[in-house]
């Protein structure tokens, strides 16, 4: 095996060998990509068949959350178009330094690191305005030059549908563990979410479960619940599919403040029942490691 790819130890590792037609370039390429993927032990893709679901902010609390349960987490925003990563956890702003070869993500505490195209734009309101090939390259870029070390979880936060960003990352990580989909409960996300899990089944990624986002309101004053967008779309999904029901988040006023200040809910507010319901989603992902172990 070459310098490019001693850190990986896999008998059957891909990179191991060229591929017939492969020129020399694109074997150097794939060999740093597989030696950067195989220092991290689990990669999960965060997925939804459409916007506005609160995708992103789910994917910051899982990776929170998994940081405060020990694991050692990086976070990587390939919206390309929209990258909110940066808002969320309060680093616009901050510089990204690296080399010829590689980007040190930006790291949120000691257990928790992020990579985003928003943080190398020169402003919060720059328009990236790229074909297919160009988001491709980035985020290949992404997936092997960035020095995340060695990492329990990797997350790997994904634009809305089934294109470019989410089709290039299944097929560069390669080995990606699962999907976790992304819905809230009335019938035409549902219907727009399952088309994920039909992409998903297509490029052969497994889909670990379904979460239910915006899942019912409890008035503060009175706590009578109101489920504004409807009730059980996300249950009744995963049920369909055959994948699990990894739960439901309720929507909290708290979520949008956290948000607006760049802190997670599970850290901002932790004894918050929004919080215990990712809580919940974390105990449910974590307790696959010791049979993948």
């Amino acid at each position: 095996m070459s310098d490019e790819c001693k850190t990986c130890s896999r008998d059957d590792c891909p990179a191991k060998s060229q591929k017939p037609g492969e020129s020399a370039e694109e074997y150097k390429a794939r060999q740093a990509l597989t030696a950067r993927m195989c220092q991290i032990r689990h990669k999960l893709v965060v997925l939804s068949g459409k916007g506005g679901v609160g995708k992103s902010t789910v994917s910051v609390n899982l990776a929170a959350a998994l940081a405060r349960a020990g694991r050692k987490v990086g976070l990587l925003d390939v919206d390309i178009h929209g990258p909110s990563i940066p808002r969320l956890l309060d680093l616009e702003g901050r510089n990204v330094e690296g080399t010829d070869h590689s980007l040190f993500p930006l790291k949120v505490s000691d257990r928790l690191s992020v990579m985003s195209i928003g943080l190398l734009l020169r402003g919060a309101n720059d328009a990236v305005i790229w074909r297919g090939p160009m988001k491709y390259n980035a985020i290949q870029q992404f997936l092997r030059d960035v020095e995340w070390g060695e990492l329990d979880y990797l997350i790997v936060d994904c634009p809305p549908g089934t294109g470019d960003e989410p089709l290039a990352v299944v097929q560069l990580i390669g080995d990606a563990d699962a999907a976790v989909v992304v819905t809230t409960p009335q019938d035409l996300s549902v219907a727009d979410v399952r088309r994920s899990i039909a992409f998903c089944r297509r490029l052969e990624l497994p889909v670990l479960g379904v979460i239910e986002n915006m899942s019912g309101f409890t008035c503060p004053s009175c706590g009578q619940r109101v489920d504004i967008f409807g009730v059980g779309g996300g249950e009744k999904l995963a049920a369909e599919a055959g994948v699990s029901f990894l739960g439901a988040i309720p929507i909290d006023v708290e979520v949008m403040r956290s948000g607006e200040r760049g802190q997670p809910i599970v850290d901002s507010k932790p004894d918050s029942e929004t919080a215990k319901a990712f809580q919940r989603v974390i105990e449910a992902i974590t307790a696959r490691e010791e049979k993948d172990a």
